[in-house]
């Protein structure tokens, strides 16, 4: 009796050969990423190394120069795809929190469930408040952004994001805007999101983070991918002289 023949799961995410350029500038030079399901793909490098725009690119808040980009067997880059419905399947979380300052954080989640998938409003605040609950915001649904600390937030908005059920979750330095005493909330939220099998990719420079819950990371440089691993091979034994330059000055600090 032979063994069967193990199912290869497509990649959730696939860029191959991604350019960008603002005019003169070519910030992404030919970045190749590919994201498994259930991955947790951490991204660092020196700021102005083009790790937002490539996120940014994922899912076409940039449009690439070049390249080809599928998300969730969407091609995301064909002139066909409804982008805003592709949308739905890939949530992204900023430095900034984007919150309507006029509405509560249960207002803020459920208003992309009932603009974008067309909920009534019962069953909008139902799936919002769920969303909440998962981000330990459940008691805070009531409350304003401006009576909301900014680590709280940060999590409603990571809370809007979950609410659409997307497939990949990305996320441009969530924590950067928050004072160091915040991050930990933000951080428990992405690690029990990450637990439930959410696909992440993450740009951040909350390197324990990437050590504890990454299961790759990759290091980028002048728009290239210079190189990428587990994070002890990353953090413990980089091979390339940029890595190690960028490692050692983080962990100086």
């Amino acid at each position: 009796m032979t063994a069967a023949t193990p199912i290869v799961q497509a990649p959730i995410v696939q860029a191959r050969g991604i350019h960008k350029h603002f005019g003169a500038l070519h910030v992404l030079k030919g970045v190749d990423l590919v994201v498994a399901e259930r991955e947790l793909v951490f991204v660092i490098g020196p700021s102005g190394s083009g790790k937002s725009t490539l996120l940014r690119c994922l899912n076409r808040l940039e449009d690439p120069s070049g390249g080809s980009i599928t998300v969730d067997g969407i091609d995301m880059l064909d002139r066909g795809t409804d982008i805003n419905k592709a949308r739905q399947r890939i949530g992204m979380v900023f430095q900034s929190f984007n919150l309507y300052p006029h509405m509560t954080a249960l207002g803020n989640v459920a208003l992309a469930l009932r603009k974008v998938l067309g909920l009534d409003r019962p069953a909008a605040e139902a799936r919002a408040r769920a969303a909440l609950e998962r981000v330990h915001l459940a008691d805070r649904a009531g409350h304003y952004p401006g009576q909301l600390s900014g680590g709280q937030q940060q999590r409603v908005a990571i809370a809007r994001a979950i609410a659409l059920e997307p497939r990949v979750m990305l996320f441009d330095e969530p924590t950067s805007a928050l004072d160091p005493e915040l991050v930990g909330g933000v951080l428990a939220a992405m690690r029990e999101l990450r637990e439930s099998g959410m696909t992440m990719v993450v740009v951040s420079h909350e390197m324990g983070f990437a050590k504890a819950a990454a299961d790759r990371v990759i290091f980028m440089d002048d728009g290239r991918i210079l190189e990428q691993g587990p994070p002890a091979a990353i953090f413990g034994n980089p091979q390339h002289e940029r890595t190690r330059a960028f490692i050692g000055q983080i962990e100086r600090h």
